[in-house]
């Protein structure tokens, strides 16, 4: 009998490729009926490296190419780091599911062979490698006065271009490199507190049509991530927020179905920072996510 062919768009990058895999694996030991094919491509936003994303187009850079292919029928599905994509996401192109968070947190990464000794082991003469402007701020809080530049290129090559000695240290995403099998380099992993992770850091989104069959994905999609993703989101996207804007969210979910909602914002306007935190029930997370994207908005720019 011929098998019913799952096609999955990806990046070409390794990171990419490994977490497509991490999807189709989990889809064939659920559906060993189903043949899944890897289609990769390159995007913009890998082509695009001469330049900071925000001068480029921003994070829509790296889904354009896999939601042209989606539209064509050359794929069914895609595969995405969720931080990456563009907080609006198309109508007939929606997230199907949702995989179980890996390590939503952030890493410092010094030059191989140095230990890591507090912050001061960051060296002052070279600059940080750091493309986001929400790890920038926390960094600065932690280190006052550090340099910082931006770093473009998958994670191998920001790790290299520190090596040679570009930069005193980089700053990536801990599930980056647990994918990748990089831990090993990781120097020093931030708190939640020391740096409020990106929404939806850690969390695979994949994406299809809407006429796509949605219970072959329920192997992958995990509620947890679900609510902490749409809750994270939501508190972006009422901020009005674009993908440099310095916000952040993070929310955990417990297993009583309590939630946990952190974010931080910077007015465009005035300048100030605020964190707010709410707490309620997972069935209430979006609207607990638009009444505190509300209060940190208020208290950023003093309205009222």
């Amino acid at each position: 009998m011929t098998k019913k062919i799952i096609r999955i768009g990806s990046r070409k990058s390794r990171l990419a490729r490994i977490q497509t895999k991490l999807v189709a694996e989990q889809l064939l030991k659920a559906h060993p009926e189903l043949e899944v094919q890897m289609v990769t491509m390159d995007t913009t936003g890998d082509i695009l490296r001469d330049r900071p994303l925000d001068d480029a187009g921003g994070k829509g850079l790296f889904t354009l190419q896999l939601e042209q292919a989606l539209r064509s029928g050359k794929i069914d599905l895609s595969v995405h780091s969720l931080k990456d994509m563009p907080e609006k996401i198309p109508d007939d192109l929606p997230v199907l599911a949702y995989s179980k968070r890996e390590d939503p947190r952030d890493v410092l990464i010094l030059p191989k062979g140095t230990a890591f000794h507090g912050f001061q082991s960051i060296s002052y003469k070279k600059p940080v490698g750091c493309s986001s402007t929400r790890r920038s701020i926390f960094l600065q809080k932690l280190c006052p006065g550090i340099s910082i530049t931006p770093v473009r290129g998958n994670v191998p090559t920001r790790i290299r271009k520190l090596d040679e000695g570009n930069f005193s240290a980089v700053i990536l995403a801990a599930a980056g490199l647990k994918r990748l099998g990089l831990m090993k380099r990781a120097s020093y992993i931030f708190s939640e507190t020391e740096m409020l992770p990106a929404a939806g850091q850690g969390i695979l989104a994949v994406q299809g049509r809407n006429d796509f069959d949605r219970k072959l994905l329920e192997c992958v999609d995990d509620a947890g991530s679900r609510t902490a993703a749409c809750a994270e989101r939501a508190v972006i996207a009422a901020l009005g927020c674009s993908c440099s804007s310095p916000a952040a969210a993070y929310c955990r979910v417990f297993k009583d179905g309590k939630i946990e909602l952190r974010a931080f914002y910077v007015s465009p306007k005035t300048g100030k920072e605020t964190f707010g935190t709410v707490s309620g029930v997972r069935e209430e997370s979006i609207p607990l996510a638009e009444n505190l994207a509300a209060q940190l908005q208020k208290e950023a720019e003093n309205i009222g």
